[in-house]
C-alpha cells in the first residue's frame, strides 16, 4: 500500500518515491530547480505562490517544491513509519487462527 505524505496545502507525495528532501538555498539545488523548470514538465510546484522552503527529489526525476520546512516533512516521514510499525506489530500479535466473535 502506498503511503502518502502531506507536503502542504493538502498536496501529497508517495513516501516510497522520495529520494531526498533538501533546502532550496544552495546553488546546486537552485540549478536543479531551474533546469526542471525549463525542462519538459519535471517540476511540480506545490507552493501555491508561497516561498519555497523544501525541494523534494523523486525517484522518477521529478522535482517537487513545497512551502513547508524540510524538517517538518521529515518528521512526517518519521511519524508515518512509527505508526506503520506499531500497526504491523499489533497485527502480528494476533494469531492467524483466532476467530473473531460477531456480537
Amino acid at each position: 500500500m502506498t503511503s502518502l505524505i502531506n507536503i502542504g496545502f493538502g498536496n501529497m507525495v508517495a513516501a516510497e518515491r522520495v529520494i531526498a528532501i533538501v533546502s532550496p538555498e544552495s546553488s546546486p539545488i537552485k540549478r536543479i530547480v531551474q533546469e526542471a523548470r525549463e525542462g519538459q514538465g519535471s517540476l511540480i510546484d506545490a507552493t501555491y505562490g508561497r516561498r519555497t522552503r523544501a525541494v523534494l527529489v523523486m525517484d522518477s526525476g521529478h522535482i517537487v517544491l513545497s512551502p513547508i520546512q524540510p524538517e517538518t516533512i521529515s518528521h512526517r516521514f518519521v511519524d508515518m513509519t512509527a505508526v506503520a510499525s506499531a500497526a504491523a506489530a499489533a497485527s502480528a500479535s494476533v494469531p492467524a487462527d483466532t476467530e473473531v466473535a460477531n456480537v
